[in-house]
C-alpha cells in the first residue's frame, strides 16, 4: 500500500477579503462611482451636523427592547448558526498559548501547491478576531498532534461565508466538515475518512465495551470479515459520518446486539442510546440501501434542543423540522403523541422539543420564532434554505400532528412571518418598517426605497446609525425616496432576506416584483447618496442647505473678505442648484 501523509492546516484569510464574504440576495451593486457633475461639491454631506448626529446611539432602533441585547440572532447566518448563542465581542482578543506545532499555516502563495502534494488535508479558514475560531484553535491543534503520522482569494474560491469554515480535501476535492468542534470528534471523523471505515468485533468483551461507550452503532453480522459483504458495509460507513460501523461473524456478539444468532446472513442492526433503541435492516445488502437505512434511523425520534444537540439538528441533511414549544411540566402530557407521530416521518422530518422555560436555550429559540407563553405550540420550519415557518392550529393530538406533518411535506401550509405592531406614528426621517406594513412602505411602486435590516444588539448597526440618520435628514425633502429600517430580529417578510446585520437593500420604484439590490458600498453619506443617484428609478435633485446669514456686527474684515470671495464664486456659477 502506498504511504501517504495527512495534514491539518489553517488558512489565514486577509481581513481585506472579509467584505467579499456576504453573498448577494440578488444582484450586487458595487463600486458606485456614478458620474456626477464635475463641479458637484458633496462636502456638505460629510459635515458633522452637531454632536447629536455624531454620537453613535442606537437606542431608538428598538425602543421597546427588553434588555436582551446580549442575545445574538439565531439567523445571523441563519437559524442554524447555533454557535452564536453566547457570543460576545465586548472583550479584546487575547491570543492564548496553543501548541500548534503540527498545524501548517496556508496562505494564498502556498495553498494550491500544498493541496496538490498531499492526499488528505483538513483546512480551517479562520479570522483572528473570530471568537468561535479562538475556541476551536486548541482542539484543532490537539487533533493535529494526535493524527500526526496517520496516513485572499481563497475565501472567494472556496465559498467561505463565515468563520471558522473547515474543509476536508481528498486528492484536491473538498467537502465541509460537519462534526462537533472538539478533538475527539475531529479525530474520529478523519480516521473514518482515511481508514477502512469499519472495525471488527471478535470478542464479547469488545462488544460490551462498544455498547456501553458509543451512542450510535451499526453492526453487520456477516458470513466473512472480508469480501463483498464487508466491502458494501465499509462503503456505506463512509457516507454516515456520525455513526460507528462494526462487523462480526461471532454469533455471541450478534446476540449481544439483539440479533438472532441463527438469522440469515448478512444482517444489520442499528443500536442507539435513545427511546427507540433498535432498528433492523431488511433491505438489499448494498451500500446505498444500508446508508439510507442508517440515515433514516440514526436520529432520535425527538431531539431535545440543547447546545450539544444543536449540530444534529442544524447540520443534518434533513432540513425540515417540526418543533414543539412547551414548558417542562406541560410537555409531559404531549411528548408521547409527538414522539409517536415522529415515527411516521423518519428520514423526512426532524422532530424537536424546545423547553421554553429553559432560559439558556429554550427561551432564545422561542423568541426567535416569535413564540410566547408556556405552550404547547407547534411550528414547522423549512430550515436554512428559505427559513419559512408554519404555525400549527388546533388541539395537539397524534392524528393532528401527523396531518400537520403531511401537509408540511406536501407544501399545503401558509407561511407565518413575525411582526411587531405597526407604529402609531411614523413621521421620522427614517421610516420604521415592521412585517405587517412592509408591503405598504417598501413595496410601494411609486417610491424608491432604501431599507436597512438591523439587530438592536449589532455593533455594526449601531456604528452605522448616525450616518444613516444623516442621509435620511438630507433626503427627507425628496418625495420619491424613502429611507427605512426594520428590526430583523422581531420582523420578517419573504422579500426581506438578510445574510447578517446590517443588511441594506434597495427596492427601485416600478420594479418591486424583482429581487432588491444588495447595497455593497462604503457606509458613508456620500457613498449612499451616489448609490441612490445611480440606481433610483425616479431622478431627484438635492438642494444644498442654505446657511443662516451672519449678523453684520459680528463680521470682521477677514470674514467679510471670505464672504466676498464666496459671493464671487456663487455669482460665477461655481455651484449647481442641486447642491
Amino acid at each position: 500500500m502506498a504511504s501517504f501523509r495527512f495534514f491539518i492546516a489553517i488558512s489565514l484569510v486577509s481581513l481585506i477579503l472579509i467584505s467579499t464574504l456576504t453573498p448577494s440576495i440578488s444582484k450586487t451593486a458595487k463600486n458606485d462611482n456614478v458620474e456626477l457633475d464635475d463641479d458637484e461639491d458633496l462636502r456638505f454631506l460629510e459635515e458633522t451636523e452637531g454632536k447629536k448626529d455624531a454620537a453613535p446611539s442606537h437606542s431608538h432602533f428598538n425602543e421597546e427592547d427588553d434588555g436582551d441585547d446580549e442575545y445574538p440572532d439565531l439567523d445571523d447566518e441563519e437559524f442554524g448558526n447555533y454557535h452564536d448563542f453566547d457570543d460576545s465581542d465586548s472583550d479584546p482578543y487575547k491570543e492564548p498559548e496553543i501548541d500548534d506545532k503540527d498545524v501548517v499555516v496556508l496562505k494564498e502563495g502556498n495553498f494550491s501547491d500544498f493541496i496538490e502534494k498531499n492526499k488528505f488535508v483538513m483546512v480551517e479558514f479562520y479570522a483572528p478576531w473570530c471568537g468561535h475560531c479562538q475556541a476551536l484553535a486548541p482542539e484543532y491543534a490537539a487533533a493535529a498532534t494526535e493524527l500526526k503520522g496517520e496516513e485572499n482569494e481563497l475565501a472567494q474560491e472556496y465559498d467561505v461565508q463565515g468563520f471558522p469554515t473547515v474543509y476536508f480535501f481528498v486528492d484536491g476535492e473538498h467537502k465541509p466538515y460537519p462534526g462537533a468542534r472538539n478533538k475527539e470528534a475531529i479525530v474520529t471523523w478523519i480516521k473514518k475518512k482515511i481508514g477502512p471505515g469499519i472495525s471488527n468485533i471478535t470478542t464479547i468483551d469488545e462488544a460490551e465495551r462498544i455498547l456501553t461507550s458509543e451512542s450510535k452503532v451499526a453492526l453487520g453480522y456477516l458470513n466473512s470479515l472480508v469480501g463483498p459483504e464487508s466491502e458494501e458495509i465499509a462503503a456505506a460507513s463512509r457516507l454516515q459520518d456520525d455513526v460507528s460501523f462494526y462487523q462480526t461473524v461471532n454469533p455471541d456478539v450478534a446476540k449481544l446486539f439483539h440479533l438472532d444468532p441463527q438469522v440469515k446472513r448478512p444482517a444489520l442492526v442499528l443500536v442507539k442510546m435513545e427511546a427507540e433503541k433498535i432498528n433492523y435492516f431488511d433491505g438489499r445488502f448494498v451500500k446505498t440501501a444500508i446508508s439510507e437505512f442508517v440515515f433514516s434511523n440514526k436520529l432520535p425520534l425527538i431531539t431535545i434542543f440543547t447546545r450539544e444537540s444543536a449540530p444534529s439538528i442544524f447540520e443534518s441533511d434533513i432540513k425540515k423540522q417540526i418543533l414543539m414549544f412547551a414548558a417542562l411540566n406541560i410537555s409531559e402530557k404531549y411528548l408521547p403523541s409527538f414522539q409517536e407521530a415522529a415515527k411516521s416521518f423518519k428520514g423526512k422530518l426532524i422532530f424537536v422539543y424546545v423547553q421554553v422555560d429553559n432560559e439558556d436555550f429554550g427561551r432564545p429559540v422561542a423568541d426567535y420564532f416569535g413564540v410566547s407563553g408556556d405552550g404547547p405550540k407547534l411550528l414547522a420550519y423549512t430550515g436554512n434554505d428559505d427559513a419559512r415557518k408554519f404555525v400549527f392550529d388546533g388541539e395537539v393530538t397524534l392524528d393532528k400532528i401527523k396531518a400537520f406533518g403531511e401537509d408540511f411535506l406536501e407544501d399545503r401550509l401558509k407561511p407565518f412571518y413575525k411582526s411587531e405592531p405597526i407604529p402609531e406614528t411614523n413621521d421620522g426621517d427614517v421610516k420604521v418598517v415592521v412585517g405587517n406594513n412592509f408591503d405598504e412602505i417598501v413595496l410601494d411602486e411609486s417610491k424608491d426605497v432604501l431599507l436597512e435590516i438591523y439587530a438592536p444588539w449589532c455593533g455594526h448597526c449601531q456604528a452605522l446609525e448616525p450616518t444613516y440618520n444623516k442621509l435620511a435628514k438630507h433626503l427627507r425633502g425628496i418625495d420619491s425616496l424613502v429611507i427605512a429600517k426594520m428590526d430583523g430580529t422581531t420582523n420578517e417578510h419573504p422579500r426581506a432576506k438578510s445574510d447578517g446585520f446590517p443588511t441594506i437593500l434597495f427596492f427601485p420604484a416600478g420594479n418591486k416584483s424583482f429581487d432588491p439590490i444588495t447595497v455593497d458600498t462604503d457606509r458613508t453619506v456620500v457613498a449612499f447618496y451616489k448609490f441612490l443617484k445611480k440606481h433610483a428609478s425616479i431622478p431627484f435633485k438635492l438642494q444644498k442647505p442654505v446657511s443662516a446669514p451672519k449678523a453684520e456686527a459680528a463680521s470682521t474684515p477677514e470674514t467679510k473678505g471670505e464672504e466676498s470671495k464666496e459671493s464671487d464664486k456663487s455669482s460665477n456659477g461655481g455651484l449647481k442648484d442641486e447642491l
